[in-house]
């Protein structure tokens, strides 16, 4: 008895036209990221808003320092009229929060985008991202939340040098909150390490 020979990927196989009406459904997602797109392009346009009112508040303006100031919720009992290192901390926190929430983006955008919808075909391409290389809905998820507890330690450590305009409970809180990020980043990859070998061995 002769195998049955199996269908390259390239060969295309014939669907009937409500398999391929389900398989274009794909397509409704592509909105979704052009919407993210437009929100990368807000935060790109807030990180300059800030990075220009940093530089600014250096140079001794002060309208410049209060948007800062009012910006992070920084509040002490006596005025601030000059930069000091707390406040140029939060502020540089801020704006690493924002391009790590960018980056986070980026990886839905493009490898949700690869996984999902279509291909990108960036084989070869000298700037093609070296996680990109090898992305599934797995790997994607791990990343992730990498990059979710990265964010949340961020905000953490935002939260607790500015200890003193919040209240305990939001402490507490954010805490729990982080340890939760991390309890379930761990139990996403030991899961995904599981399922990976458990293939291998079926193989």
């Amino acid at each position: 008895m002769k195998p049955t020979p199996k269908h390259s990927p390239s060969q295309k196989s014939t669907l009937s036209p409500l398999n391929s009406f389900i398989f274009a459904s794909r397509w409704l997602q592509l909105p979704l990221y052009l919407g993210l797109i437009a929100a990368q392009a807000v935060y790109v346009f807030h990180f300059w808003v800030e990075l220009v009112h940093l530089l600014e508040a250096v140079f001794g303006s002060q309208t410049a320092l209060q948007a800062l100031i009012n910006g992070i919720g920084y509040k002490t009992t006596a005025p601030i009229t000059t930069l000091n290192e707390t406040v140029i901390m939060l502020v540089v926190l801020g704006l690493i929060d924002v391009v790590m929430i960018s980056n986070l983006l980026i990886m839905v955008i493009v490898g949700g985008y690869e996984t999902f919808v279509s291909r990108l075909n960036l084989e070869g391409h000298p700037d093609q991202p070296e996680w990109l290389d090898h992305v599934n809905a797995s790997v994607l998820k791990v990343k992730l939340g990498t990059a979710i507890i990265g964010i949340s330690s961020i905000h953490l450590l935002k939260t607790f040098i500015n200890a003193a305009n919040y209240d305990e409970k939001v402490l507490m809180w954010q805490t729990v909150i982080h340890i939760a990020f991390l309890l379930s980043a761990i139990a996403i990859a030991y899961a995904d390490r599981l399922m990976s070998h458990h293939d291998k061995s079926g193989h």
